[in-house]
């Protein structure tokens, strides 16, 4: 009886052993030629920009604007080019 015990108490050891090894393995690194090709592809989603927009950007940069300031400007001065208006002041 003892021996029986001593045999299935060295089976769950040596079982939870090789458990541990099984669920410690990670995944398999990438290959380094899928890296530089997924980096260099364009979105397929994202719109062209327009001329408004790209002007209201150079408008923008010329005036040192960023964040709040720089949004509500391009905002304000994109519904002025589309209207035909000339653009807005900044502050």
């Amino acid at each position: 009886m003892t021996k029986i015990s001593s045999l299935a108490t060295a089976t769950a050891v040596a079982s939870f052993l090789l458990m541990g090894g099984a669920f410690a393995q990670t995944t398999a690194p990438a290959a380094k030629d899928a890296a530089p090709a997924a980096a260099t592809k364009a979105p397929a989603d994202k719109k062209p920009h327009s001329a408004e927009s790209i002007e209201c950007s150079k408008e923008a940069d010329a005036k040192g604007l960023h964040g709040k300031e720089r949004k509500k400007f391009r905002s304000e001065c994109k519904k002025g080019k589309m209207s035909g208006g000339a653009a807005p002041a900044a502050k």
